[in-house]
């Protein structure tokens, strides 16, 4: 009975990493084909950042979303080229949430994401670079598994992407205590998933970033 049981779970896991494999490949390669120049602001993650619709909330045409639900640092390295061929004005990066979920540590991911950083800097070094914290996610909602005691692991990453933000001169965001409950959880208010934000989580977002998008 046990085997009969695991079966089902296991082409479901299959299939649930075979859909978000094609969503990325279909979002990806629209991205390549939408042009970015040097008065964009890009907003550029994962499902977080796809979750947004950043020129309306902004309220500036200028602003971009490039995210992609389930991306990982090395996703997103994977597809810079057309966002910094176009020497965007600034980009705004937040990822590792998805990396944290696949069992990394803290140290690993900060590795990738620091080569995310640097191809930025490196390929487009008039663009303004701004590094956002992640946010903290919710257990008691029971949906995702794989991020279960997994909270430290995210403080250990910020403490690494603070530091590195600080050695490349780029500008730290750190949105987690905006979002956390005083107890390392996504408030129940800004979630119906415990990882994925409703409209006033967003809200939020906006206050805090919006200084820098208008500096």
């Amino acid at each position: 009975m046990r085997r009969l049981f695991l079966l089902p779970a296991l082409v479901m896991s299959f299939l649930a990493a075979n859909a978000q494999d094609t969503f990325h490949e279909q979002r990806a390669t629209l991205f390549e084909l939408l042009p970015v120049d040097s008065t964009n602001i890009v907003f550029l993650g994962n499902s977080l950042t796809n979750g947004c619709e950043w020129h309306e909330l902004i309220g500036n045409p200028k602003v971009i979303g490039r995210g992609i639900s389930g991306d990982t640092a090395p996703g997103v390295y994977a597809r810079l080229d057309p966002i910094v061929k176009g020497h965007p004005e600034k980009i705004f990066l937040m990822i590792g949430v998805n990396d944290v979920s696949h069992a990394l540590s803290a140290d690993s991911i900060a590795t990738d994401i620091a080569k995310v950083l640097d191809k930025i800097t490196a390929e487009t070094p008039s663009t303004k670079v701004y590094l956002q914290s992640c946010l903290p996610f919710n257990e008691s909602f029971n949906r995702w598994k794989n991020l279960a005691g997994r909270q430290q692991v995210i403080l250990d990453l910020h403490k690494n992407l603070e530091r590195m933000a600080a050695e490349r001169g780029i500008t730290w965001i750190n949105l987690y205590p905006l979002f956390s409950d005083g107890e390392d959880n996504l408030r129940k208010e800004f979630t119906n998933d415990g990882l994925h934000l409703l409209g006033p989580a967003y809200m939020v977002w906006k206050e805090a970033v919006l200084p820098y998008v208008n500096e």
